[in-house]
This record gives structure tokens, C-alpha cells and sequence, in this order.
């Protein structure tokens, strides 16, 4: 049997003391939010957060119940970016709400409150299951966790929580564009996004920096091209450095490639001839700009539906181990590349 995570060892494994572990914890005062996001992190890595999936079956509950009837709450973050109007988000929301309509299912949709319990705000009993979209915070994800509710989350992980989750292979279709973009004789590369913002920017920076390794291609990465503030939050004109411009921008998804379009145009630099674009996700920002984007499809709805699917299973079979659903893309190739 698997001994319980003391605060001491998460103290020791984070560097600080056991007080502020146990003030992190807590949610009290008395540690900065970033030292307590640090301290959560660990706690989490260590299993501090994990419970028996057997306790999470509610009572009065029994697995056929889901056939044709039932709520599932369908939860964003309060990030303005991160609704169902939002092209990227919209469209798995939409996945979503079909798989659970033509499976009898009624649904929810809550997005993140700034202050109040998310608990709160709803009757647990009423609910078969939570599929959170997007990056919930992690004190809302324990708080439905302690609910014992069954849970999916799509396109975010939290290393507090465990958790069935469903993502796009964003590694695997990132090496594969780059693949492509080294075969067509591109050698000078910059990648433009916040890794920190979402945990698909991290996969994709990684698959980008790991080809360039792999076929042996030098990189000084700008600095300047993965802050937020120069990209003024994915809105308005990127200032692209002065400096020699890379033959090609990798951007994190097609929002920022926008960014990056604006300021090439603002340079008068034509596009591809003098400086190429990427994006990632294939919205419908691909078919706005001029010239079109070269993206990576993302099955939007496919993940939105998958998460339906995943929960409904985790609904009957509370024992199963956790799984993380991995859907692929494809690269769709347009006139921002030669």
C-alpha cells in the first residue's frame, strides 16, 4: 500500500518550509502565488492529491442511469480568450454539446467565477460529471475533485490532479510541420508564443526546438518573441525585432500568426517571398488573412466528443486507470510557405 504524502516531504522537495506548505495548501495567506503555484505543483507530482477512485461513485448512483438521461457540467476558465465564442474553443464546445444532445444528455455550461466557490454554484448531486475545457485553475479543479465527481479535461494538465484528459498530439504534428518547412530548404527559424500560456504552446516549442536538434540546424531563439506583452495578449501589431529576419516564423497557434502577420505587413515584407509563417490549429483565422496561412488542422469537435465518450465510460467504470486520449491532426499546407 502506497504511503500518504506528508507536508515535510513536499516541504523538502520544494525547498521551503512546512509552514508555507501548509499555508499553500490552505489557500491562506502568508506565501506569493507564485511560490504557492510551486508548492501545489509539487504536492501534486508527489500523489499528495490523490484519493481511492473507488470512493468517487455517488450515492444513489448506478452506471446504466447515463443511458438517456442525466446533467454534465461543462466547465471554461474565466479567460476571455477561452469561450465558446473563441474559434478554437468554440468549435470543441460545439463537439461537445452534439455528443451529449445525441446520447439524451443535458449540460451545464459554467464558466470559471473569479471569487466565489465554484462549489457553490451548483447542486453535486445533480451532476453525472464534469468535463472541464481549457486551463482551470488548479484550486477550482481540486474543489471539484473533492466533490468525488468523475472528470475529463480537455487540453490541459495539472500535475494536482488525476484525471482522464484529451489533447491533439500537438509534439508529434509540430515535428512533422517542421519536418515539411527543413524538407522545402527553410534553415533560419524563430518561434513566436507564450510557452507558459497553455501546455499545448509547451508541447509545441519542444517539438520545434527537438527537430531543430535532430537535423543538426542552429538556433538562437529571440527572447522578445515569447512574451505576452510583445504580443500585446494575441491582439493588435507584434513589434518584430530589427534584427536580420529569420526565413521563416513558427508561431504557437494561428492567433499569433496573425500578430505576426500584421507587423511583416506594417514592415511592408512580403509574405512568403521574404519571410514565411506558420500557425497552428486551423481556424478560420486561416481563411481571413492573405495570403493564407499554412496550419495544423486540430480536430476540434473529434476532441469535444471524445471527452463526451471518455466520461460516460469513466461514469461506468470508476476503476479503470486514468487515460490520456491523444487525436492527430494534419499539417495543411498554404501560401504563407514556399
Amino acid at each position: 500500500m502506497r504511503r500518504k504524502v506528508t507536508m515535510q516531504q513536499i516541504a523538502d522537495m520544494a525547498g521551503v518550509s512546512k509552514f508555507a506548505v501548509s499555508r499553500a495548501l490552505s489557500g491562506k495567506t502568508g506565501v506569493s502565488e507564485q511560490t504557492r503555484a510551486y508548492i501545489v505543483k509539487v504536492a501534486g507530482e508527489l500523489g499528495f492529491f490523490e484519493k481511492s477512485k473507488r470512493a468517487a461513485v455517488r450515492p444513489g448512483y448506478h452506471p446504466g442511469d447515463t443511458e438517456n438521461s442525466g446533467t454534465v457540467l461543462v466547465l471554461f476558465p474565466n479567460i476571455r480568450y477561452q469561450n465558446v465564442e473563441n474559434k478554437y474553443w468554440g468549435f470543441i464546445y460545439d463537439g461537445i454539446s452534439q455528443k451529449l444532445q445525441d446520447n439524451g444528455l443535458d449540460m451545464i455550461t459554467l464558466t470559471q467565477p473569479f471569487r466565489d466557490n465554484v462549489t457553490q454554484l451548483f447542486n453535486p448531486k445533480m451532476i453525472l460529471g464534469v468535463i472541464c475545457v481549457g486551463t482551470v485553475s488548479t484550486q477550482v479543479l481540486l474543489e471539484l475533485q473533492s466533490m468525488q465527481l468523475p472528470m475529463v479535461i480537455i487540453d490541459h494538465i495539472d500535475p494536482a490532479i488525476q484525471c482522464d484528459g484529451v489533447f491533439v498530439d500537438n509534439y508529434f504534428m509540430m515535428r512533422k510541420l517542421m519536418a515539411i518547412l527543413i524538407s522545402k530548404g527553410y534553415q533560419r527559424f524563430q518561434f513566436v508564443g507564450k510557452t507558459s500560456y497553455a501546455f499545448s504552446f509547451e508541447e509545441r516549442w519542444r517539438a520545434f526546438q527537438d527537430s531543430l536538434s535532430e537535423y543538426g540546424i542552429a538556433h538562437n531563439q529571440l527572447p522578445q518573441l515569447m512574451t505576452s506583452d510583445n504580443l500585446n495578449e494575441y491582439e493588435g501589431v507584434m513589434s518584430i525585432p530589427q534584427e536580420e529576419l529569420p526565413q521563416i516564423f513558427v508561431c504557437a497557434n494561428d492567433c499569433v500568426a496573425l500578430s505576426v502577420y500584421d507587423a511583416l505587413n506594417e514592415r511592408g515584407i512580403k509574405i512568403p517571398a521574404e519571410c514565411g509563417v506558420t500557425g497552428f490549429d486551423n481556424t478560420e483565422y486561416v481563411q481571413q488573412l492573405i495570403p493564407k496561412l499554412t496550419s495544423v488542422h486540430v480536430p476540434k469537435e473529434a476532441m469535444g466528443a471524445r471527452a463526451v465518450e471518455r466520461l460516460m465510460q469513466r461514469i461506468a467504470n470508476r476503476d479503470d486507470c486514468y487515460e490520456k486520449t491523444l487525436l492527430l491532426g494534419d499539417v495543411v499546407l498554404q501560401h504563407s510557405t514556399i
